[in-house]
């Protein structure tokens, strides 16, 4: 095992454990000041309502478990990491997305780590 697999899989996890942070204040688990409860998403543009909230705090539990299980993957050596990182990455975007305003940050972190993927044969060719 490489170092820089080491450090990626490393900052996989914290990311997932990040999206925790999602989870807990939308199902009102906890009080987040940087990342306030609210039943709205798209800037206030689409009202989700308490239970759809819920769900929406849910969803983020289970990108957190994708890219928790991808770095587990990846330190394992097993070849499916890959597509499933592609996936939850894919996935936790559009949950970034939804609420830009609180969780812009996520919305980059996914492009870097897709654009890393995406580039990565090119050095390693």
């Amino acid at each position: 095992m490489s170092i820089p697999m080491i450090i990626a899989s490393v900052l996989l996890i914290l990311h997932g454990l990040i999206h925790l942070m999602g989870t807990a204040a939308y199902m009102k688990l906890a009080v987040i000041d940087q990342l306030p409860y609210k039943t709205t998403v798209l800037g206030g543009r689409w009202e989700l309502g308490p239970r759809g909230t819920t769900v929406y705090g849910a969803l983020w539990a289970v990108a957190a478990i994708g890219f928790i299980v991808a770095a587990v993957a990846l330190l394992s050596g097993w070849t499916w990491w890959q597509p499933v990182l592609i996936g939850v990455t894919l996935f936790s975007l559009i949950l970034t997305a939804l609420d830009w305003g609180v969780a812009y940050a996520g919305v980059i972190i996914n492009i870097v780590i897709l654009a890393v993927l995406w580039l990565g044969p090119l050095f390693t060719s």
